[in-house]
């Protein structure tokens, strides 16, 4: 029930992200931009355990990989709308 939830919860300041060698404002940025893609694409009746799972999910998928300040920011948007969907029909377990 995403409406149980918000957003603003999930996103990353350049402090949470760690060391990035001077790009930790841009890899937070980006991070959160791909939440923001990622809240838009989850379905509103989705139980919030799942939700949560699949959101903290694109930084364990990201934390520590050059993805994020190497690649073009529409293969990043790829990446997360591969990676919802294939959360929503693998029924994440949680």
């Amino acid at each position: 029930m995403k409406e149980l939830l918000n957003v603003q919860d999930y996103l990353f300041s350049n402090f949470d992200v760690g060391d990035w060698e001077g790009d930790e404002e841009r890899v937070a940025e980006t991070l959160n931009e791909l939440i923001h893609v990622a809240w838009e694409q989850i379905p509103d009746d989705l139980a919030c355990e799942k939700i949560d799972l699949i959101i903290n999910g694109i930084w364990e998928h990201l934390r520590g990989d050059l993805a994020l300040v190497e690649a073009e920011y529409d293969e990043l948007v790829d990446w997360v709308t591969h990676y919802i969907q294939s959360s929503l029909d693998d029924n994440i377990e949680l």
